[in-house]
């Protein structure tokens, strides 16, 4: 968890003590106008010469760096482009905060001030706003050393944000509390994801559930199986992946009541690979070097449930994880090999890496006896899917139109990109098997997203609401998305379905 403070006040940006300022301007402003004539004196007219000079015309994603002078008290001015006033203020916000850390940790600052921005935004709302910045803020500072020599490094300790209203620093102060909440939900799912496979067993990932139960003050339960018990409920999908692995697979059912009535019940089921070699159909060297984090959605319902005791939320939520490696071995599922899921239906293996689908079969199953009303799931299914939507956006699929616009407006709303994508009816017939009730891949290797999709709803009762999210593409960062989010585990998914669970 962050050790950074985040606090609102009201005041006088250029009159704060920190070591670095940031402040913001809209795309053309006037130059001429008060605030930016007086931070402009302040700079002895560096700000107007240098902004011509750079071409710097408050474009999102523009910033210049002033030494600050003797009569501001602080060390450095930060001056970040906000685009245009009429951009979403909160989106606007967070890439800016995500570049006001960078700037600070290349500084080596121990304070920063930031204006509380988006007041002059007509639709803005100061909780929001301060709860999106401080977000943004916690996450661009997240670190994952666990595995490197210890080394001593200044951090950003304290972060203030600025407010001309009183009434909106008072407002704020509650967006930064739901912010610190949700922002160590996406640590806990970000650490289970960057930690490697060797240490992440399936064992490990039910120890991570146990722990959240007791850190929850009861509000949270948790229920670990076995493979025997797995047996006696007749998950032979999940079971065929593990049983290839010397690892003992562990399936995990989280559940939170809320006090008082419940409004609705939801559950939420997670991928829980916690390394996929393909199995027999085993992936090259490269394809596997990231595979550490084919448990991301299982990690996404973790950090989601890491949050609940403190939102507080007045729905029911159950997390359901079947956590298994996926391993070649002489007792591995091969291709040919023909299982039963726990809802009946028979399923014809003809690809061992097509693995997830195997063991969602079961969790969703699962999760549909507990008679919710609502089933989202969120798996790294398919590389269709960053084909299709690259590598920051995620892929949801659903049988209820409402509850698709629901996780797509959430995802929007906390900063999380999610693109629906169609449940194309016809193409199930592409997995149509001779010998089996469904083979496990289509016979086309095009439209493979949807394909997995519609395999998916083949255990989802009839008249069950549910959507499904193939994360594959935003779960784990390659290469460092925005200004906030680096390498490494993303925690996507945590975001969405906490602000999804809020609404409801």
């Amino acid at each position: 968890m962050s050790n950074m403070d985040i606090s609102c006040m009201k005041g006088d940006i250029l009159a704060t003590s920190a070591d670095l300022i940031v402040v913001g301007m809209y795309r053309n402003e006037s130059l001429e106008n008060d605030f930016v004539s007086r931070l402009d004196d302040l700079l002895a007219g560096r700000l107007k010469k240098d902004a011509k000079a750079a071409d710097f015309t408050g474009r999102a994603g523009q910033s210049m760096l002033f030494p600050a002078s003797d009569q501001v008290p602080a060390s450095y001015i930060l001056v970040v482009g906000l685009g245009e006033l009429s951009e979403s203020s909160k989106q606007v916000a967070r890439a800016a905060c995500g570049l006001a850390v960078q700037t600070a940790q290349k500084l080596n600052a121990r304070t920063m001030a930031l204006e509380l921005i988006g007041e002059d935004h007509e639709a803005f709302r100061a909780q929001d706003n301060a709860q999106a910045m401080s977000e943004a803020l916690l996450l661009a500072s997240y670190s994952f050393d666990t595995y490197k020599k210890k080394q001593k490094r200044i951090e950003l300790k304290s972060v203030v944000l600025i407010a001309e209203d009183g009434r909106d620093a008072r407002k704020a102060q509650k967006g930064i509390e739901t912010a610190q909440t949700i922002a160590d939900g996406v640590t806990v799912a970000r650490d289970l994801v960057n930690t490697p496979a060797q240490d992440m067993k399936p064992i490990r990932l039910a120890q991570a559930a146990e722990q959240i139960a007791k850190m929850s003050s009861g509000s949270v339960k948790v229920r670990v199986f076995n493979r025997e018990q797995c047996e006696k409920k007749k998950m032979g999908s999940y079971l065929a992946v593990a049983q290839g692995s010397d690892a003992e697979p562990r399936f995990i059912h989280l559940s939170y009541k809320p006090q008082g009535r419940s409004k609705k019940t939801i559950a939420l089921v997670g991928k829980g690979v916690t390394f996929d070699s393909g199995g027999l159909s085993l992936k090259p060297g490269k394809g596997m070097e990231t595979m550490k984090c084919d448990m991301a959605g299982a990690a996404a319902v973790l950090g989601t449930f890491a949050t609940l005791a403190r939102l507080k939320p007045s729905v029911e939520v159950h997390g359901i994880v079947a956590a298994t490696e996926n391993m070649p071995s002489g007792k591995a599922i091969r291709p040919g090999d023909v299982v039963r899921a726990m809802n009946g239906k028979s399923i014809e293996i003809l690809n061992t890496d097509a693995e997830g689908r195997l063991t969602m079969a079961d969790s969703l199953g699962y999760a549909c006896k507990l008679s919710p009303d609502y089933v989202v799931d969120l798996a790294t299914l398919t590389g269709a899917a960053v084909v299709a939507l690259g590598e920051e956006i995620s892929a949801v699929m659903s049988n209820d139109a409402v509850l698709a616009n629901q996780i797509v407006s959430a995802g929007s709303e906390s900063g999380e990109t999610i693109w629906e994508m169609p449940l194309y009816a016809p193409y199930r017939k592409l997995m149509d098997s001779e010998v089996a009730d469904i083979r496990n891949i289509s016979i086309t290797r095009y439209g493979g997203s949807l394909t997995a999709g519609l395999f998916l709803q083949d255990f989802i009762e009839e008249g069950q609401k549910w959507a499904h999210m193939d994360i594959a593409g935003p779960a784990f960062a390659e290469r460092p998305i925005g200004t906030y989010l680096g390498k490494g585990g993303t925690g996507f998914g945590v975001r969405t379905l906490t602000t999804w669970i809020q609404s409801i």
